[in-house]
């Protein structure tokens, strides 16, 4: 499988004697919220900026990277990748902008992971099973998404084992666990990074069956999430935002091996104050594999050649997350 390059690390240079510049950007308030103009953000970095719509999206691009932002709408797509901003781009005064917290937690540490990130090397990983015991998860008929979550683990955890990593699992039969242990015992254990495994549904009637993969990190602070229809705005930091900017390079690299090598539909890199996120010390992700409530998705999940695909996958966006950090 080829291994897909999910940072910007050969114009790191270019970034770094950038990012002093980036810094001293004008800030303004629009909405309660600081942005910054995207024009002099990109042109700061060496990216052409052009309205694709005029008003409506606007493409900052060079050799390495493309970027197309859409004006009132927290949706990016970076190099291909749906990445779920902290706030809409506005448009003030002729001009896009972005919100200032994007710019350091969402674009800097993809756009130059070497310049952005100090980090330890990767060696143990955490994988959490997602619900287990009284907690079936979600369900397709009989078919209950903690059993799924468990098969997934344990096939991914062979797959990393096979590329040199240590592997843990929060459990390895169906237990009950409750959601702070998770993140509590990859802190005893000394991981270095927490995966937490999960498959979605969808209650919406009426309308194609939902489909696709998410990968989510953990929301900053003051921002509002991607799963709550934009509340959360008033949480502050929390344990698992020390990480904010690995959390998103690790969910970003996961998201784009996904996308790419399994070619299913893209719903992005989001965020989320879920509990497993919120007291994590290490980087950390939740991933959801698919939709058991898509009859043709839970075909896919059920079948173990489809997971074993999903596990590879999967642990070739972490092992890109580990090549762009170390």
């Amino acid at each position: 499988m080829k291994l897909l390059w999910c940072g910007g690390l050969v114009w790191a240079l270019v970034l770094g004697f950038a990012q002093a510049a980036s810094a001293k950007l004008e800030r303004v308030q629009l909405f309660g919220t600081a942005y910054v103009r995207l024009e002099d953000w990109a042109e700061s970095l060496r990216l052409e900026t052009k309205w694709i719509v005029p008003r409506q999206r606007v493409l900052a691009k060079n050799g390495a990277h493309s970027l197309e932002f859409t004006v009132d709408s927290r949706k990016l797509n970076f190099n291909g990748v749906n990445v779920w901003l902290s706030a809409p781009v506005a448009f003030s005064r002729g001009a896009a902008h972005v919100g200032y917290t994007d710019l350091n937690t969402a674009l800097q540490p993809v756009l130059s992971p070497a310049k952005n990130l100090k980090s330890r090397p990767v060696k143990t990983i955490c994988l959490d099973p997602g619900h287990g015991g009284k907690d079936s998860g979600n369900r397709d008929g009989k078919q209950q998404e903690k059993s799924y979550t468990l098969l997934l683990a344990k096939e991914l955890s062979a797959e990393l084992v096979k590329k040199g990593f240590k592997v843990v699992l929060t459990r390895d039969r169906d237990i009950t666990m409750d959601l702070p242990t998770r993140p509590a015992l990859a802190r005893k254990l000394n991981a270095d990074l927490f995966i937490s495994l999960h498959f979605n549904a969808s209650a919406g009637r009426g309308a194609p069956p939902a489909s696709g993969v998410e990968v989510y990190c953990m929301t900053p602070a003051y921002t509002s999430s991607t799963n709550a229809g934009g509340e959360g705005a008033e949480n502050g930091a929390f344990p698992g935002n020390r990480n904010d900017k690995k959390n998103m390079l690790l969910a970003y690299c996961v998201q784009k091996t996904l996308v790419k090598q399994l070619k299913v539909e893209d719903r992005g890199v989001r965020r989320g104050r879920f509990a497993v996120l919120r007291t994590a010390t290490m980087p950390a992700v939740l991933i959801e594999g698919g939709f058991l409530s898509n009859p043709a998705e839970a075909r896919k999940i059920h079948n173990r050649e489809y997971r074993q695909k999903l596990a590879e996958t999967i642990a070739e966006g972490i092992l890109a997350y580990k090549k762009a950090v170390e």
